[in-house]
This record gives structure tokens, sequence and C-alpha cells, in this order.
């Protein structure tokens, strides 16, 4: 079988060796052994020149030179001499350094901006951080320190101080490292606990950041005192004082390089492959590209551009013919840089936009990645119009200038969408705005994990598939119904919020702080946002909530909601917080996702493709009104350069509505200002208000709208009005005929009200518990609960709808349900006979009733699983249906061993010599799922490794029952006798056999279950 990570690790082994060479510590090393660590001593003199000074202590050197009011340098240079390794690759030319002064205060040199004062006491030379009113920034616990090898930083600990940043760090970041220790430097190690692409950046909730201006690993303990290391013999770090992180992170990013701002298409879904003699996918060419790219046209799926050599040892040809035919197909050419950018120039006239980098192809060592970073990057502006886009596994401080940062190659399991959460949020707290992971890995991967790895990462700016490497290829239409289904609505919907992420990726391009953000970054006084307590989630913008389900589960626990009100995208269902949310329903197609109160939301509807958008397009708004609220839209032309020279236009919504319950709500929409190459100078506007109750009218500019009195009628209108009280509990659409962009205008709802409608807590809840398993054919009790809010609910409906060739019962109807309290309703659903186990299945509860005097709607998503009538007497495995099936190379068996990659290719079961007729023929790691029903009492087979393998296989089998393991064999191999199994039941409903590999090598574990038989009643 193939191993696809032999070549991989072979680069990573050598390019250790290099970055060791390249990027390891300065200074030589005495040939009598290491040196003892020393500590800097007394000062012995001082300098001052300007905004430089100089600071003389013995043998050593200080030196502090200041950049702005509030960024400085320090410097360290033990034996006197200065060096800089890094010159001017990281930190970028800064203005006129600010006037500052110094004064002798005795103990101690204040050197000083109209912010700061940092003070160097002289006995022995220690360096301390004021603010202008005195207050302490930071203070080192002792002087700097340095041995052949390393120089450290040791500063005191704050009693409720926290810590971030550090770059790109696998499983953390997110949440503070106070108490952990985090590792800077170039690992290759791509799993939880690596620190890909990191940055010798951090930052402290004390109001200030630090970063060592160097090419060397770092290492920062966040202890008490915090040591900060660096394996050079030198000491150069800038410091920032600010009020907030988010200022931190400017000042950091206005030293080393602002984010790039993507093209739009950079903001869309990828797509990755060797196209060129693949030989784990047969004889290619570059130009069978144009089929996959038909396939997401065909599947109605969105996808900006394709990497169409990914792969090593894949080239490419015909660049310029498969560039335009992905253009005609609405997508960008992109390219790997496998073997380096000497061609970039030739491959970029002929069509590529986007270059994926490895760094073992541009160059060894931390400074030639950040090198082949810009230089592909400037590569691509220096032959085309397009702006520069580039996508890397392992970069440095700089890197956020010229491209998004990947986190390498990793699989598709829970375990990794779970650790990637924290991940891509946290760095963003180091100046990194695009980082991302391939959709579902590139090795293994399954149905369910891709769909919700997929749903997540569509509220991350960039997002990448990447095929050719596991059993199953990796777009989004690869796995059937319903799994292509809720891959289209999620990217979709990125695809309609596109213009909301692109203001934020043009505010990331002035302050530093990227879209993607960790709780602690909007919420720093929040005592649980810097904590595990909100570690799984993340902020897109400052309006969107997002919780991934990282378990193979139907409901999210643990969601903690910060301060404000919080609605529930899917269900218009409010939330107010702080508060945590547990047993949150989420069936496969439900992410998790809520939306803060006063958000005004910018969409493009209806597009696969931003060039979908002509010049009559509508620009939507998604506004959840309460307070004093606004949104600033940016445009430009999405993929030029034009921007930079002031080609952009910037348009206000500003919301006013009342802080809770009824009353006028008023949305201005200001003057687009500004210009560029294909900007609409007139569009119609739509809306959507999430007001809960309707208005008694809605104005614009004074002017009253007409009411339409269904969803058909708005469709067809021009301009006009509805509510539809059963979207979302209850939204106010409106259109507006075609506007100039340069004029201002204004809608008035009158007698509206704030998120939560006119009488806020009026609402009814419904609830259904999850995973309920319905049995094909027969009618299956599904029962709810229906509880009312704070008023009487009168009029009550309850129903069920379910997917096409299902059967609900009628529905339920209650006079009233008195405020407060709770309703169980008992109703059926009856799945079709053919319906697959192994797909889930979202059901949908809504009750229908009056409340505090309006119709109102209430919705409950959840999943249910379609299950086979339970089995009886004694039964073949192989006879029975699965409910799922996963196995490590091709299909699982009925009656046969494991063959190839096709269904039915393997060969007769055997076993130390005898055959077996039934059975079950699997490839470690293999999982085959039995539904039993609580019917069955024994399970029986014998378990080995197919006599076919010889002697080189090795695995291990086990029988779990309701997710607990009843039996495990011993490590089995060719030479081992089969065992026999005979495992009790105990009226399980679900089992699953498992063949586990236990040695790393898979290239033999063909497991045998021979004549797996269930024993069961009836």
């Amino acid at each position: 079988m193939r191993k696809p990570t032999g070549l991989r690790a072979a680069v990573v082994a050598a390019l250790l060796g290099l970055a060791a060479v390249v990027a390891g510590p300065v200074g030589s090393v005495r040939a009598d052994g290491p040196a003892p660590a020393q500590t800097v001593g007394d000062i012995t003199g001082f300098a001052a020149d300007g905004p430089v000074y100089r600071l003389h202590a013995g043998r050593a050197e200080a030196r502090v030179s200041f950049v702005t009011d509030r960024t400085f340098r320090v410097e360290l240079a033990p034996d006197g001499t200065f060096s800089d390794p890094t010159g001017k690759d990281i930190v970028l030319p800064q203005g006129a350094p600010p006037a500052t002064h110094w004064r002798d205060a005795g103990d101690a040199y204040e050197l000083s901006t109209s912010q700061v004062t940092l003070k160097a006491f002289k006995a022995p030379l220690r360096f301390e951080l004021r603010r202008a009113d005195g207050s302490l920034v930071w203070s080192e616990a002792k002087g700097l320190s340095w041995d052949d090898k390393t120089t450290t930083q040791t500063l005191a600990r704050g009693a409720d101080e926290q810590f971030y940043g550090a770059g790109m760090q696998n499983g953390r970041g997110n949440t503070s490292h106070r108490g952990h220790t985090v590792e800077v430097g170039v690992d290759y190690h791509w799993d939880d606990g690596g620190h890909p692409n990191s940055v010798p950046f951090y930052l402290s909730s004390a109001g200030y950041g630090v970063f060592r201006n160097t090419y060397a690993p770092n290492t920062y303990a966040f202890e008490q005192p915090v040591t900060t290391r660096a394996k050079e013999r030198r000491f150069d770090a800038y410091y920032f004082a600010g009020p907030s992180a988010k200022d931190v992170i400017g000042q950091y990013t206005s030293l080393t390089g602002k984010p790039f701002l993507p093209p739009v298409y950079g903001l869309e879904i990828g797509d990755s492959d060797c196209y060129l003699h693949n030989a784990n996918r047969g004889e290619r060419h570059t130009l069978d590209s144009l089929q996959i790219a038909d396939g997401y046209v065909q599947h109605d799926l969105p996808n900006g551009w394709m990497l169409v050599n990914d792969g090593y040892g894949c080239g490419y040809e015909n660049v310029a013919e498969t560039s335009k035919g992905l253009g005609e197909r609405k997508m960008k050419l992109g390219l790997w840089t496998e073997d380096g950018i000497g061609k970039l120039a030739d491959q970029v006239k002929a069509g590529q936009r986007v270059a994926k980098l490895d760094v073992a192809w541009v160059g060894d060592g931390y400074k030639f990645a950040l090198d082949g970073c810009k230089d592909a990057y400037r590569g691509i502006e220096d032959n085309s119009d397009a702006r520069g886009f580039t996508w890397a596994p392992e970069s440095w401080s700089g890197a956020q200038r010229c491209g998004v940062q990947w986190s390498g190659d990793q699989s598709g399991t829970w375990d990794y969408i779970r650790w990637q959460i924290p991940t891509y949020a946290g760095a963003t707290l180091s100046g990194l705005a695009y980082t991302t992971g391939d959709v579902d890995g590139i090795f293994g991967g399954s149905a369910k994990t891709y769909v919700r790895d997929l749903e997540w990462k569509s509220f991350l700016p960039a997002m990448m598939t990447m095929d050719g490497w596991a059993a199953s290829d990796k777009q989004p239409y690869r796995r059937g119904e319903p799994y292509t289904s809720i891959s289209r609505k999620y990217l979709k919907l990125k695809e309609s919020l596109l213009p909301y992420m692109y203001s934020y990726a043009a505010e990331a391009t002035r302050t530093g702080v990227g879209p993607v953000r960790p709780l602690s970054l909007e919420y720093p006084d929040d005592p649980k946002a810097a904590t595990d307590a909100a570690k799984y989630e993340f902020l897109t913008g400052q309006d969107f909530l997002v919780a991934p389900v990282y378990k193979d589960s139907d409901t999210r626990d643990g969601i903690y909601l910060p301060k404000g009100t919080w609605v529930d995208y899917w269900s218009g269902r409010t939330y107010q917080g702080p508060a945590t949310v547990d047993g949150y329903s989420a069936p496969l197609d439900t992410l998790p996702l809520f939306v803060k109160a006063g958000a005004a939301v910018p969409m493009w509807p209806g597009i696969r493709s931003y060039q979908d958008r002509t010049a009559h397009s509508p620009l939507a708004w998604d506004i959840y009104p309460q307070g004093r609220s606004s949104f600033t839209l940016y445009e430009d032309d999405g993929v030029t350069r034009a921007h930079r020279d002031g080609h952009s236009a910037t348009q206000q919504v500003r919301v006013t509505a009342p802080r809770s319950g009824g009353g006028d709500v008023r949305i201005d929409v200001g003057a687009s200002r500004g210009s560029f190459r294909g900007k609409q100078t007139a569009r119609p506007y739509r809306f959507t208000v999430h007001t809960g109750d309707a208005p008694r009218g809605v104005a614009l500019d004074g002017r009253a709208l007409k009411r339409l009195p269904s969803a058909g009628a708005f469709e067809v209108a021009r301009e006009g009005w509805f509510h539809d009280p059963g979207d979302r509990a209850g939204v106010v659409r409106i259109k507006t005929a075609s506007r100039p962009t340069d004029r201002a205008f204004g809608l008035k709802l009158t007698g509206a009200s704030a998120v939560g409608g006119r009488t806020p807590g009026a609402a009814v809840t419904v609830t259904s518990p999850g995973g309920q398993e319905v049995t094909k054919g027969a009618a299956t009790t599904v029962r709810t609960a229906v509880t009312a809010g704070t008023r009487t609910a009168h009029g009550v409906s309850v129903s069920l709808s379910a997917p096409e060739g299902w059967t609900v019962s009628a529905p339920v109807r209650h006079a009233r349900i008195a405020a407060g309290t709770t309703r169980h309703d008992a109703l059926t659903l009856t799945a079709p006979e053919d319906a697959r186990s192994a797909d889930p299945v979202t059901v949908t509860a809504t009750v229908r009733y009056r409340s505090a005097g309006a119709p109102r709607t209430a919705v409950h998503r959840f999943e249910v699983r379609p299950v086979p009538p339970a089995p009886s007497g004694d039964t073949w495995a192989s006879d029975l249906e699965w409910l799922s099936e996963a196995n490590g190379y091709g299909p699982a068996e009925r009656d046969r061993s494991n063959g190839e990659s096709g269904a039915s290719d393997g060969h007769r079961l055997t076993l130390a010599g005898k055959t077996y007729d039934k059975g079950i023929g699997t490839h470690a790691d293999s999982d085959v799922e039995f539904f039993a029903g609580g019917r069955c009492t024994s399970f029986t087979a014998d378990a080995g490794i197919d006599d076919e393998i010889a002697d080189y296989g090795e695995a291990a089998f086990s029988v779990e029952a309701d997710g607990k393991v009843l039996w495990t064999s011993p490590k089995l191999t060719g030479k081992s006798a089969p065992v026999a199994v005979d495992v009790p039941l105990g009226g399980a409903r679900h089992v699953r056999l498992k063949v586990t590999d236990t040695d790393g090598k898979k290239s033999g574990d063909h497991g045998d279950w021979a004549g797996a038989r269930f024993h069961c009643s009836g």
C-alpha cells in the first residue's frame, strides 16, 4: 500500500539540519565546553544620542532605540558588538522617531517619550516600563542573562496577567498561555502540540507585547517569573505598550507589516490535487483538472481557484490553456512551487494567480521561507495586475503581509477538528489574519468529519480542500447525498457573506487584527473568555460566534456566550449572555452559530461565485436591531491592486432601535463614498430585519412602502415589505428599487421592536431528544416538549416535517399552554424502507401559536437515524445491513477477504487453511457497525489475519457494544492461530466490530471475522 509520508519525512529531516545551520545561535562555542550563564552587571557607562541610548555594563552593552512614542527596541551585545541577522527582512522602514528625553533619577536612568518611561536601573542593569501616568507595564525580575547559546529575559508575572501569541500553536492559542511553555520555531510537527507558522511575538493582558527580532528558535515559559529565551548569543526585542490587545497587535504589525488584502477569490474555497502523472490516481494530465472544475459547476458548488500540481513529483503542462478553461468556469489557476519559483514569471503571464509554497523547495530555514513568501507574492504582482496570493505551511514574522498560513498535512478525524478550533483563532493574536487547514485533512476522513469540518471552516477567511492522498478524494461532492447538499449550504453561505468577510479583511490591512478572533480579544474583561470555557469556539468579526461540533454527536455542550444578547442564526431563539448553553441540538447539517444583537451584516444573496455579481445585483443587509449599532461596508474591484491608490469605497449602515421590547427601528444607509472601476452606480437593496413582531408600517425616506401579502408576492415585487412569522421567530423583509449608491436613504419600521419581539420572553421553546432511532417501514414515536414563555400560548399546533419519502403524523393541538409550563407530546415518524442507515436525517418540530397578541412560530431541528428492524434468530453478520462501515483500504467485504478499492473484489476467506463461506473481510483500521436492537444475546466468530497475507500483517480485534469494549484479542499476525470469539452482548442496541493496526505497518492487516454470526431472540 502507498505510504505518502516517506518523501516528506526525508525532506523534513534534511531541512531540520539545514535550518540548524542557517538559523542556529549567533556567536561561537568555547572549545573547552559551554560557558556558565551570566547576568548583566552594573551600568558602567551611559550615552544619549537622540532617540538612541547606550548603556555599558562592563564588556556588555545595551542599546535602547525608540521607534514611536509607545514602541521601542532593546538590544544587548554580551561582547559589546551588535549584530542583526534579520536585517531588513522583517522590520519595515518606520517613520521619524519620536521626541524623547532622559534624566538621571539616582538609582536609574529614565528614558521617556510622551507616553512611556523605560527605567534602566543601575546596579545591576535591569529594565522596567511604566506609562506616562506612572502605572507599571512590566518589570524585569532580574537583568538580561546569556550563555554561549541563548539569551534570556526574566519578567515578573502579574497576579492576573494573561499571555497570548507565539504564532500558530496547534491546539492552543485562543486561551491564555499563563502557566504553560510554548515553543517558537519551525518543527514540521503538524499535529496537536506542534507549532507551524511560529511567530516570535507575544502579548500580555497587562497592556504590552514583545517581538524578538530574530530567526532563532524561542521558548517562552509563562510561569512565575516569566522567562523568554532565544537560541542565540544576542538579545534583540521590540516592545509595544498599548491600552488593548488590538492596539498592541496594531503596533506589532505596523513594525513587521500589516496583513495583505487577498483578492476576493482568495476568500472562496480552493481545490488542489496532482493532475500530471499521479501515481495515486493513475495517468492524468493537467487539463483533466477542468473535469473536476466541471464537477463543482454541475453540483452548484462554489470554488474560487484550483492548484493543479499539488503533489510530490507532480509537474504541469498546458498552463495557459488550463488557466483559460478554469476562467471559463469562474476559477483561477494556482500552482505549487515544488521546484522553486524560478519559472514564476512565465507561469503568471500564462494565468497563474495562486502560489502555494513548500519550504523544502523554496529554500532552507526561516529566512528562506519568508523570502519565498515575499518573492512569490511579488512575482505575481510583477507579472500581472493581480494581487499577490500565496499559501505556506511554515513561515515567520512578516509572512502575514504576503500569504495565508496553512497548518500542514493533517488527517480527517474528530480530534483534528477539535484542536484546530483554538489554533486558527489564536493565531490572530500574533497578527496572522489568514490561517487555515485542509477541509477534512489530506489523510483519512469520512463523510461526517468532512461536512462538520467544512461547516466551521466556511467561517474562516481562507479554506482549501486537498485531494489525492486519502482513499477518497476530498471535493465536496464526492460523498453523495445528504453530504453534498450540506456542503453546498455552507459554501453558498460563505459566498453570500463575502462582503462581510471582505470588509473585515480590509480592516485587517489597517489594524493588523484578522477576521477570526478568540473571545478574549473582543471580551478582555470577561473572566471566562481566556479559559477553557471558550476554547472550542471563536468569533468571525464581532458579530458571529461559531461553536463547531468536534465529536460524532448531534448535540453540542459547553457553548459559552459572553455578555450581550445572542440570536441563534437558524431558529431566531435569543439567549442572554453571559451564559453557557448545553444540549444544543446540532444535526449533521447544523453548525452552532449565533449572531450578536445589534449586528448589521452585508450580504450578496444567491451567488455561486463572486463573478455572478452584475451591475444590477442587490446588496442585502441582515439586521438584528438592538440599541445603536453600525457597520461599514468596504468595496473595491476585488482583484487588482488599484485599491492601494485609493480606488475603493465605503458605505455605512446605522441602526437605531430599542434596547429591548417594542419601538421604532430606523435604518440609515449612508452614501457610498469613493470610487473604483466596476463600482455599482445604482443598486437595489434588500433587508432582513429580525424584529419578531410585525411593524405597523415601513417607510422609505418618509414614503410608505406597500405591505405584501405573501413571500411569493414579495419576491416578484419591485418594492415593498413582508412579515414572515415562520422565519427564524419572525422577520421583516424589505426591498427597494434600484437606488443611486452616492445618495443616502433611510428606512423606518414604525411600531417594530428589538430582537426578541415587543414582549421579550413571550416566545415558546420546543425541544426533542436528538439521536432518536426510527425503524424503517414502521411508525416510531418521537417525543417533543413545548414550554411557554412569560406569556400563555394560545392555539398551539405542534407538527413534524421530514425529508421526502418520510411520513409524519398529524399535528398535535392544544388550546393553550400556560405561561412557564411545559406540554409533552408524542408524534410518529416513519422512515422509508429503503432509507440509508448510515445517513443521519434532520427533522424539524414546528410550533405555531399566538402569544402576547401576535402569531408566532418556533422551530427545533433535531437528528434521527433510520435503522433496520432488529435481527431475530441466528443471523450471519454479512447478511445484515451495516449501519456504518469504515475500512483501511477499499470497502469491507461480505463473505470475502479484503480486496482492492472496489466492492466484492476479494478472495474466499481463509484462516489457518480453513475456508469459510460466510464472514467479513476487512483491512485495519476497520470499524463495522450493526443494529442489534437489544434482541441479541451473543456474537461468535473466528478472528485472524487472512492466509493470503502470509506472515507480515499485525492487528488486534475488538467487539464494542453501545460504546463499551466487551472483548479484545491479543495482537495477531499471519502466523497466529485464529482466535475463537464468543462475546455476550447483554441486550446491546449497537455492536461494532473493529480491527486495529498494532505496529504502524498497515500493508498486510487483512483482518477476517470468519463465520461471524449474531445469536438473537425471536
